[in-house]
């Protein structure tokens, strides 16, 4: 059949080693390993090109609020007009719910804690890989005063493209301080370059080894107070407790040590918290007053884009929250907002705000504010601020 071979085979004949062989296949597991590398390599670029794509365009999205500050520099000390305390541009016990058995003693607290050691910020590289910024510790803190209209504000404020700021309240720098700052630094919400942080927990101001604690973490950290007329405020501190505690004795019996006497009882929260003088004093021994921001809660409610453009200045924040961002709910009786962070419908806050009050003896009024008047006047002295109380 075939051609002869020498020694009288057939081609046919032939070992399988003289004829040409296909290369043997390459093992399963190689063959998986080089389409997965392929696979990564495709990802990878296709990872960095959209995060390039993004470096560009976020600054882009927030111009509106990052433009104002050139390179991120710290501007110098401004002065708003018509007011004394000047005003840097960015860069008792705590307040819990009423007591009945009202307590008669102050319990003295133990000498203050050292700060934990402040944890490394996040390489700039591993910002990168997350895609989405990191945490930082806060830059700027709300640190009172309970029922003055820190939720408004704080609600106000997250309008801004610049601002991030932690919805609930950490209580950090009062009841969780064991825990450290990378603790907290982890409850905050990631930030672009250019972004501030920002939390607020009211009950700070009232808090002896707040500022401390404060000043440990950064001394160069801003402070708002949002204040109120102390009466007002009592009087809403009482109706909250009331709200959840039906069966609590009477507002008048809780002011009173002594009623025929008129002796107010400082020792209740809801009259404690309005000495606002006597708080703010330890604060002045960490931080500068130009370092500290005191925010009307009455204008809070009258001019919020007035008050909102203090304290856009104050952070060195661009003024993008103004009037056009508001609207007055009657039945409320306080500003909400047009629309919301993160969202296009209106936006009030909760049911929980805006309560009625109870009707308070007239008699009772007067002699609260009688007793708070020189508190006041300290106060406005030591803010150069006069709130308008008196």
């Amino acid at each position: 059949m075939g051609q002869r071979l020498s020694g009288g085979r057939s081609c046919l004949d032939v070992p399988g080693r003289l004829l040409p062989q296909p290369p043997p296949p390459p093992p399963p597991v190689r063959r998986k390993l080089a389409l997965l590398f392929a696979m990564l390599c495709i990802w990878l670029y296709m990872f960095l090109y959209s995060c390039a794509g993004s470096c560009t365009a976020a600054p882009g999205l927030l111009l509106l609020g990052s433009g104002s500050r050139a390179a991120h520099a710290q501007p110098a000390l401004v002065t708003a007009p018509n007011e004394t305390s000047p005003k840097m541009p960015f860069r008792g016990p705590p307040a819990n719910s009423l007591a009945v058995g009202k307590d008669k003693t102050v319990v003295a607290r133990s000498q203050e804690e050292q700060s934990p050691e402040v944890p490394d910020s996040p390489s700039p590289i591993s910002s990168f890989f997350s895609g989405s910024g990191s945490k930082q510790l806060p830059q700027a803190i709300i640190i009172g005063v309970k029922k003055g209209g820190t939720r408004a504000l704080l609600e106000f404020l997250r309008v801004h493209p610049d601002v991030r700021a932690v919805g609930a309240e950490p209580h950090f720098f009062d009841r969780s301080y064991h825990k450290g700052l990378a603790w907290y630094r982890d409850l905050m919400p990631r930030t672009l370059e250019g972004q501030i942080t920002m939390e607020k927990t009211p009950s700070y101001f009232v808090t002896r080894e707040a500022p401390a604690r404060i000043s440990a973490m950064s001394k160069d950290t801003k402070l708002i107070v949002v204040v109120r007329d102390p009466v007002t405020r009592a009087i809403s501190d009482y109706t909250q407790t009331l709200s959840k505690r039906p069966d609590i004795p009477s507002f008048e019996s809780l002011t009173f040590r002594n009623r025929s006497a008129g002796l107010i009882d400082t020792s209740w929260s809801a009259i404690q918290i309005g000495l606002y003088a006597k708080h703010l004093e330890p604060w002045l021994r960490h931080f500068p007053l130009g370092q500290m921001l005191f925010v009307s809660g009455e204008r809070l409610v009258s001019d919020p884009a007035g008050e909102l453009r203090r304290v856009q200045d104050f952070l060195g924040l661009k003024r993008i929250i103004t009037d056009k961002h508001f609207y007055f709910n009657q039945t409320k009786g306080f500003p909400c907002l047009k629309k919301a962070e993160g969202s296009g419908k209106p936006h009030c806050l909760g049911k929980t705000k805006g309560r009625a009050h109870p009707v308070i003896a007239r008699e009772v009024l007067r002699q609260l504010r009688d007793f708070y008047r020189p508190f006041n006047r300290k106060f406005y002295q030591m803010t150069g601020r006069d709130f308008g109380w008196d």
